[in-house]
């Protein structure tokens, strides 16, 4: 087994038991069919779709739709927060390195890490947001 394999099977372990402390800590089941999202203007074009938690005061789980042909401001987000790219293509430079991701990508921003975010082609970006705090947005000078 090579380190690589090995570090993908240690993290992936990490992440199971971190979702089965969080369902057990929560002690109930949260499902949502993609039909019952309920999405809201963030402005700019995004929408958000809050699946539990409150963005705006605490830890929350959701989903975050940005518009074809969207390049976000370098901007940083106060919460830490892992997010993983549901469908769409992006391009997203952090600390000067472009990462081109598709659906299925995952990426961490944590210790609020700039970034910024551009779609690629002709299809709307959807992310799933684990944020650790409540969300905001916080343009870099």
């Amino acid at each position: 087994m090579t380190i690589k394999h090995a570090a993908v099977i240690s993290i992936s372990v990490a992440l199971m038991a971190g979702v089965s402390m969080l369902a057990a800590a929560e002690r109930s089941a949260v499902v949502v069919a993609k039909a019952d999202l309920k999405w809201k203007d963030m402005g700019n074009g995004i929408t958000a779709a809050p699946v539990s938690g409150d963005m705006d005061k605490s830890t929350s789980r959701f989903f975050l739709k940005y518009p074809v042909g969207l390049v976000t401001p370098k901007h940083h987000h106060d919460a830490n927060h892992y997010v993983t790219l549901v469908s769409g293509t992006i391009t997203l430079t952090v600390d000067g390195k472009d990462h081109r991701l598709g659906p299925g990508s995952y990426f961490a921003l944590t210790n609020k890490a700039s970034h910024v975010a551009k779609v690629e082609g002709n299809e709307a970006a959807v992310f799933f947001i684990q944020a650790e705090g409540p969300w905001n947005v916080v343009m870099e000078k």
